[in-house]
């Protein structure tokens, strides 16, 4: 029972550097740490797709005269909820649809 345990921990650690993919107890931290990365990237990821999200619509607005803060604010002003990854696939690749909803919203 050990010996699986021990062999499905270096499996798992296969393509790590130096003593970690072959000596287990090496492997067993190395394990814990990738799953803790693992854990707190798969949260920093969706913060920085926001970012890129508005940096994009922040960019495409400026050209319309627009700034992101305002916009976002009339938006909600008027009521209409169409989320930032929205506006921002919007913003590339239908610009001028995108410019039709800021002259709504203006």
């Amino acid at each position: 029972m050990a010996s699986k345990r021990r062999k499905n921990t270096l499996k798992m650690a296969k393509g790590f550097k130096w003593r970690r993919k072959t000596n287990f107890r090496a492997a067993k931290e190395a394990l814990l740490k990738a799953g803790k990365y693992a854990y707190r990237d798969r949260r920093n990821k969706k913060r920085t797709q926001r970012r890129l999200w508005i940096i994009r619509l922040n960019n495409a607005l400026r050209l319309l005269g627009e700034t992101y803060s305002k916009f976002i604010k009339k938006l909600v002003d008027k009521k209409i909820e169409i989320d930032r990854k929205v506006l921002s696939q919007m913003a590339v690749e239908n610009p001028q649809v995108f410019q039709k909803l800021v002259e709504k919203v203006k």
